[in-house]
């Protein structure tokens, strides 16, 4: 890899190719806690005694939760502090929640484990994000997250395949240690190769002042609130199922082994669809691509629930797989373009503001998806009319956004 284009304030001490590595490993941390998990919540719950397996899909969803709180705070932190001490915090924070969880032996341990768990890993990602933002700019600075994302997007691939083979061979709780591994090895690699890139002179003390203009900013803002629903929309339907994928693969359709390699085809719609985003972005723009992807991702809806309607709740197993694919690929659109979007008002207060919209999107997310997932009863009409209701309301929100816009205009 050639060196892209520096920002002229500091300069990277590290070659691309470690880079992107090392930025990408910090990043994934978050796909990995969770899709590691996914294979082992119906043991887990029984394990620790879940009331029922809405219960045990809280493992994953009460995930978004913490990052939600942890975004607020670290986003904030990493600006005044530094991003070393930022990531190092982060992680050391993640380990003890990984402790938790590991030597848990009820399910509201487990659950504040991963709470602590979700809180700590959002210092690694958001600092992470910040040091890209310190060493690139402009089209430097996508060149280098292109990268970053064909790592990343490999994580929820392989992540429920490396968890699967962890339950083969070992019990649930070392999948824990798995993450205890993967977080020690990247602080070492971190501390040991990357120098601070935020200088103390340019540090930013936190402001409860600015947090309040900002959160105001943001709150009042039409554009802004449009595109963060959406997002928590979009986002609230597919937590939905990811938070339920093992009881669908596994218990409705009783795949067995072979949930991993499903669920590694569906994430690979949404990578794929990340890709060719980062692609076609530039020569449409992000406005056309949202349009055309809420429309992709509504129609998906009413096929999908006309398909679970027609067959009484249940259809085959390939036809739920090739319809989800495509589903998922407008899905991937609209995740990155949505934030974007949101973010473009910003300016100055992008580094809190991102902080906020992240915050605000997963408490709009986190609730839609407990709710969609309390009513499954072996049946996907929950999920199916959670897709449609949702992303409608993101269509609607996109719509109330752009008229925002226009009339600002």
């Amino acid at each position: 890899m050639h060196q892209p284009q520096l920002n002229t304030s500091s300069k990277p001490t590290l070659g691309l190719a470690e880079f992107v590595a090392l930025m990408a490993l910090m990043t994934s941390l978050v796909a990995l806690s969770i899709d590691a998990m996914l294979p082992a919540l119906m043991q887990i719950g029984e394990a620790l005694n879940a009331q029922d397996a809405h219960e045990a899909h809280l493992i994953v969803s009460i995930f978004f939760a913490g990052m939600a709180i942890g975004q607020l705070f670290f986003g904030p932190y990493s600006d005044a502090r530094g991003r070393r001490e930022t990531i190092l915090l982060g992680l050391a924070v993640f380990i003890v929640g990984t402790v938790i969880c590991m030597t848990a032996d009820d399910m509201s341990t487990m659950l504040i484990g991963r709470l602590v768990q979700a809180f700590g890993v959002s210092g690694p990602r958001i600092a992470a994000m910040a040091i890209i933002r310190d060493l690139y700019v402009g089209d430097a600075m996508a060149r280098v997250m292109s990268f970053i994302m064909m790592v990343f997007i490999l994580v929820p691939m392989i992540a429920p395949m490396v968890g699967q083979a962890v339950l083969i061979f070992f019990q649930w709780q070392h999948i824990f240690t798995l993450f205890l591994v993967v977080a020690v090895l990247t602080g070492v690699w971190f501390v040991s190769r990357q120098p601070e890139t935020l200088p103390a002179i340019k540090r930013e003390n936190f402001a409860w002042s600015r947090f309040f203009k900002s959160s105001k900013y943001i709150l009042t803002h039409g554009s802004i609130m449009g595109y963060t629903c959406a997002m928590g929309f979009i986002f609230g339907g597919f937590l939905s199922y990811l938070s339920a994928s093992q009881t669908i693969f596994q218990e409705y359709y009783n795949t067995g082994n072979l949930f991993p390699f499903i669920f590694a085809f569906l994430a690979f719609s949404i990578g794929l669809a990340s890709f060719l985003n980062g692609k076609l972005v530039m020569r449409f723009g992000m406005s056309k691509l949202v349009n055309v992807a809420l429309i992709g991702a509504v129609g998906f809806a009413i096929v999908y629930l006309s398909l679970i309607i027609y067959y009484n709740g249940l259809p085959p197993l390939w036809v739920v797989v090739l319809v989800m694919f495509v589903g998922f690929f407008f899905m991937g659109i609209l995740f990155g373009n949505l934030n974007a979007m949101a973010m473009q008002p910003l300016g100055e207060m992008a580094g809190l503001g991102a902080a906020i919209i992240g915050s605000l999107s997963s408490m709009f997310s986190v609730p839609i998806a407990l709710f969609i997932d309390s009513f499954l009863n072996g049946t996907l009409y929950p999920i199916g009319i959670g897709f449609f209701t949702f992303f409608t309301l993101a269509f609607v929100s996109v719509k109330l956004a752009e008229r925002s816009v226009h009339f600002k205009g």
